[in-house]
């Protein structure tokens, strides 16, 4: 080599310096750096298979690529928990998006009234206009922002439901739009006669108009809520709220009563509680604040680690209004100040710290959302944004269900690779080195393995197993299935390359100086054959990743709850969800297909690496 020829490589190898160099260079390196041409010299074959790899940038890519899906797949989990027996009604197959809050800045100094559904809410301006903003589109074919009526006039009011919005505009005319599906937008005709019109509410499936002289005009599924629309409080109601299934008044003498005919946890009304002033729902619990600024809660109240609602907060003033979302509660007290509490799921529950500083006059709360309204006219928020992955059919996030998905996957392709790995090592190596009746033996009982249908012969077991097995169990039981009948091809190989090496010098000379078979077997021979398990490996934790994602898909691996990427594509076999509902299939089949390539990827580069006529210096 010439001297320019010597000074070119010399000046490409200082080239090279990068992260990674630096990285594998603190862990396999000393402190002096090294030309090329000394390298080669003093490096151990170890350091010269991690630098070979470490040059192909390929794999090196890979590399990075699947080591951070790796720790964000191992971490992520801890921060965000999955709740197996979660599920929410009103948060099905929303799509991905942070928009629940956003609302119009012309609103901002101007709000009249602002209602709240469970993905969307309406804004009523001091102009008497109307804005509406979040996920509008509340089912396939009902959006709410787009099926608005025209000429409503100027709104002085607005109602959000499940599904469904009412308005009231400064005539006293009252408009429904939405879901229509228990009639419950279908305005009967006498109403639209009422010229007294002083409130209206929108529940599940129901909708009511309560009149100045104290009378509930109700529309909608009457059974689901227990109304009972002759009741003895006709021309008493002072207000109204709505649970989930029930109808609850107050009357103008400061009672709570209950307008249904059913006996149940609603009618259980706690004794002495004064002149009540204000009544507020959750979906399954009522709360009734008195004159003297205590709140009273009472119906199905959660036993959830993440609180309650009849834990109320104490306050160091006297509370003045009170507002139910669906598990939480808000109060505005004569201060000024706002709390909460409840259900804190979504961080509906837990109040801007930036709200201590400025004084409220008014609070708006539904579902998992919160607005405030201070002195000024300034809007404040909290709860529930959105979603960064959208949410599945039963209401479930699909971000925490990928990350939790995906451990899960990642976990039953590595326990089910090392099992099959050193089966196949051990049945590969001992049948190559030691031949005759025993590889004939071990060869038959590796085809018999082989020839078995493997996805049949797994659908078959788990029908076979059913309910047997708890959903531990079962993963458990797939890890071993996916283990004892994936170890074939790789014993084979490893047969084959022992086949090869046996008869090399260095084997010869183990034998000459008396060392163990087995010990020749295992520690000389296998080592020389490690760039084939190594690739195979890698690509065997490939394979049974898309195994246990087929058999989920197919409806025969992990089962949900317990959320694999697998059992997370299986909705995707339905043409409405393909069609309507991309993000539940899109990105668990990215994440499981960028996680495969790259294991593949890197059992390439690790064969390159180990394999020394793989590649040219």
């Amino acid at each position: 080599m010439s001297s320019s020829q010597y000074s070119k490589a010399k000046e490409n190898d200082k080239s090279k310096k990068s992260f990674t160099r630096l990285l594998f260079g603190k862990l396999f390196g000393g402190k002096k750096e090294l030309s090329i041409f000394e390298e080669e010299q003093v490096q151990s074959p170890f350091r010269t298979v991690i630098r070979t790899f470490r040059d192909n940038k390929v794999s090196m890519t890979a590399f990075y690529i699947f080591l951070i899906m790796f720790l964000i797949l191992t971490i992520g989990p801890m921060i965000k928990p999955i709740d197996l027996s979660f599920s929410e009604t009103s948060q099905q197959n929303i799509a991905p998006g942070f928009d629940f809050l956003k609302f119009p800045k012309e609103l901002n100094g101007k709000v009249q009234d602002i209602a709240i559904g469970p993905t969307f809410s309406l804004g009523v301006s001091t102009d008497g206009d109307l804005y509406i903003w979040g996920k509008t589109r509340v089912s396939r074919t009902i959006d709410i922002k787009a099926e608005v009526p025209k000429g409503m006039g100027k709104i002085v009011k607005v109602a959000a439901g499940f599904d469904h919005v009412l308005a009231l505009n400064d005539q006293g005319e009252v408009f429904a739009w939405g879901s229509d599906r228990q009639m419950q937008t279908t305005i009967p005709d006498y109403i639209k006669s009422l010229n007294n019109i002083k409130d209206i509410e929108a529940g599940y499936q129901n909708s009511i108009i309560l009149t100045e002289d104290g009378y509930i005009h109700y529309f909608g599924n009457a059974m689901n809520n227990d109304y009972n629309e002759f009741n003895e409080y006709q021309g008493q109601i002072k207000q109204v709220a709505l649970t989930a299934d029930a109808v609850i008044g107050l009357t103008f003498d400061g009672q709570v009563v209950y307008l249904g005919m059913m006996d149940n946890s609603y009618t259980k009304i706690p004794e002495n509680m004064g002149n009540v002033i204000d009544i507020a729902a959750t979906a399954t619990t009522v709360a009734a604040l008195n004159d003297q600024g205590q709140v009273f809660v009472w119906g199905n109240i959660s036993t959830a680690s993440d609180g309650n609602e009849a834990q109320v907060v104490e306050t160091d003033s006297r509370i003045i209004d009170i507002e139910g979302g669906r598990t939480h509660y808000t109060a505005l007290t004569e201060s000024g100040q706002v709390v909460a509490w409840g259900r804190n799921y979504y961080n509906q529950a837990s109040v801007p710290k930036e709200l201590s500083n400025v004084k409220i006059e008014r609070i708006y709360t539904d579902f998992y959302q919160n607005y405030a309204i201070d002195e000024n006219g300034n809007i404040h928020v909290w709860g529930l944004k959105g979603y960064l992955m959208g949410t599945d059919d039963i209401g479930r996030d699909i971000f925490t269900r990928l990350l939790n998905g995906g451990r899960m996957t990642i976990t039953i392709g590595a326990v089910a690779v090392i099992i099959s790995t050193i089966i196949g090592v051990i049945v590969g190596g001992i049948s190559g080195y030691f031949g005759g009746k025993l590889d004939m033996v071990l060869q038959r009982i590796s085809e018999m393995v082989a020839s078995l249908p493997f996805l049949p012969f797994a659908m078959i077991l788990s029908s076979l197993i059913g309910n047997a097995m708890s959903a531990t169990q079962r993963v458990y039981f797939i890890m071993v299935v996916l283990g004892l009948l994936s170890w074939t091809g790789l014993q084979r190989l490893v047969r084959a390359q022992v086949l090869s090496v046996r008869e090399q010098e260095y084997v010869t000379a183990a034998r000459s100086l008396g060392i163990k078979k087995y010990n020749i077997v295992f520690r000389h021979i296998l080592p020389n054959v490690i760039s084939v398990i190594l690739v195979d490996a890698t690509l065997s934790f490939a394979l049974s990743m898309l195994t246990e994602s087929t058999l989920s898909f197919l409806g025969f691996g992990v089962q949900p709850p317990q959320p694999t990427w697998g059992n997370m594509l299986y909705g995707s076999n339905n043409s409405v969800v393909i069609q309507n509902y991309w993000w539940r299939w899109v990105f668990a089949s990215i994440a499981l297909s960028i996680c495969v390539i790259c294991v593949n990827l890197i059992g390439d580069g690790l064969r390159d690496a180990i394999d020394p006529k793989s590649h040219e210096r």
